[in-house]
C-alpha cells in the first residue's frame, strides 16, 4: 500500500467556486479512485487576489461548509481540532485537512483567526501573489514584510495552532516571518530556485531556515516551477528538485505539495494516480525505501504531530 500526504491542492476551490464535486472525474485529485493507497490530502480554499475582503471571507465560509458536506457524503475523514493526526491517517484510507491559500479570507478581522481554527483550518498561506492586509506576495511591487496587522495575525495563528505557510510570499515577507515566528513554518508547494530560478521557488538560504526551524517543504508539480522550459517538464524534474533539496540536508524536511487542480502539470502527469510511478522512479534513482517513505508521508506526519503537541 502506498501512503501519501500531499500539502496542497486547489480542488476545493473548484468545488466551492464552480460547483465541481470532489469526486468529479475531471479533477486531478482522484481521491476516490486512487487504488491501494492511504492518503491525507490538504484541501486549500484559494482566494484570488482580485476578491474583496468580504468576497474572500464569504468564499472561505462556503468552502468550509462544502468540504464538511463532501467529506460526509464521500466517507472521507475530515480532521477536526483535537483529532490525533496519526490515528486519523492510519485509520482512514482517505483523510482531508482543511487549509487556506491567501489570508485575505480573514477580511481584516483578527478574531477570524480563532474562528478559522474552530472551523478546522490547520494551515494558511499568508498571501497569494499580490499584497493583502497581512503582507506582500511574490509579485508585489516594492515588497515589504509583515504589516502591523500581519504581525498580530502571525502571533494569533501560532496561538491558535494554525501553521504559517510562506509559499507565494515575497522574500521580504519570508524573512520578516522567519525573524518573528516562534513555531515552525512551511512552504507547502514550492520548489528549488537553484534548480529552476522562478520567483515562486525557494533559495537555498530560505530552505536552510525552514530546515533549521523544523518546518516542511512540499514539492510542487506545476511545470513552470519544475523546469525553465515548462513544456518540457516531467517527473524527472521532480527528482532533480528532490535531489537538490536532499543535497542541502533536506531528508527530514521534504514532502509533496502537488498543486493539483491549481497548476499546469508536466507532460507525463495527468492526475494524482501517478504516485505509484513516482515511487518507482525514486527507487530506480537509488533512493532507499526508508527515504521514500519520509518524503511520501513520514516527514509531514511527524511535523503535524509535533506542531499539534507544542
Amino acid at each position: 500500500m502506498i501512503r501519501i500526504i500531499d500539502l496542497h491542492c486547489d480542488t476545493l476551490y473548484k468545488l466551492s467556486a464552480h460547483n465541481i464535486p470532489l469526486n468529479d472525474p475531471s479533477n486531478e485529485v482522484r481521491i476516490i479512485d486512487e487504488p491501494d493507497s492511504c492518503k491525507l490530502q490538504c484541501y486549500a480554499i484559494w482566494l484570488p487576489d482580485d476578491l474583496s475582503g468580504e468576497q474572500a471571507e464569504r468564499l472561505f465560509l462556503k468552502a468550509s461548509d462544502d468540504l464538511r458536506t463532501s467529506c460526509n457524503e464521500l466517507n472521507i475523514g475530515l480532521l477536526q481540532p483535537g483529532n490525533d493526526v496519526r490515528e486519523a491517517f492510519f485509520g482512514n484510507s482517505k483523510t482531508a485537512y482543511f487549509t487556506v491559500e491567501n489570508s485575505s479570507a480573514l477580511n481584516g478581522k483578527l478574531d477570524n483567526v480563532n474562528r478559522f481554527a474552530e472551523l478546522g483550518v490547520r494551515m494558511m498561506t499568508l498571501t497569494w501573489n499580490a499584497s493583502n492586509a497581512v503582507g506582500d506576495g511574490v509579485e508585489a511591487h516594492d515588497p515589504k514584510g509583515l504589516t502591523a496587522f500581519g504581525k498580530q495575525v502571525l502571533s494569533e495563528m501560532e496561538r491558535c495552532g494554525i501553521i504559517a505557510d510562506i509559499s507565494h510570499a515575497s522574500q521580504a515577507l519570508f524573512y520578516d516571518v522567519a525573524s518573528r515566528a516562534k513555531r515552525p513554518i512551511v512552504a507547502s508547494h514550492s520548489n528549488s530556485y537553484a534548480v529552476t530560478p522562478h520567483p515562486r521557488n525557494l533559495t537555498d538560504e530560505q530552505f536552510a531556515y525552514i530546515k533549521q526551524c523544523g518546518g516542511l517543504v512540499g514539492l510542487n508539480f506545476h511545470n513552470a516551477f519544475l523546469n525553465r522550459e515548462p513544456e518540457d517538464a516531467s517527473i524527472e524534474d521532480i527528482l532533480r528538485h528532490a535531489d537538490h533539496f536532499l543535497s542541502v540536508g533536506g531528508e527530514d524536511v521534504l514532502c509533496f505539495g502537488s498543486d493539483f487542480d491549481g497548476g499546469t502539470l508536466p507532460k507525463d502527469i495527468k492526475n494524482s494516480m501517478i504516485y505509484d510511478k513516482i515511487y518507482e522512479q525514486f527507487l530506480q534513482h537509488h533512493y532507499s525505501e526508508a527515504l521514500i517513505k519520509k518524503i511520501f508521508y513520514e516527514n509531514a506526519l511527524k511535523f503535524f504531530e509535533n506542531f499539534d503537541n507544542r
